[in-house]
């Protein structure tokens, strides 16, 4: 008998990254929309890192060549990954409120 999977957590996206998302080429959009998908199973992969934020918030590389950062809170008592920002690993961090 196999032993039941841990749930997946909900993923959802802010307003800002939505757009952030828009704004990406469509072929990138596609890999970083599909790096991004993977936290809804594991929301603290090898890579991610806690980000020194009063937010609690973690990011991770995505992307073709990891060159894109997604930003994200993991909320553990209502299973839910709650996506802050996407962008270039340049450009994210100065967007970050």
């Amino acid at each position: 008998m196999r032993e039941p999977k841990d749930p997946s957590y909900r993923l959802e996206f802010t307003p800002a990254a939505l757009r952030d998302l828009g704004r990406l080429d469509p072929h990138i959009r596609g890999s970083v929309f599909s790096d991004i998908e993977k936290l809804k199973e594991d929301p603290r992969p090898h890579g991610a890192q806690k980000m020194e934020t009063k937010e609690k918030l973690y990011r991770v590389y995505v992307g073709p060549g990891k060159n894109y950062r997604a930003i994200y809170q993991i909320r553990d008592g209502v299973l839910l990954v709650l996506v802050v920002r996407v962008g270039d690993r340049k450009e994210v961090y100065r967007r970050l409120k």
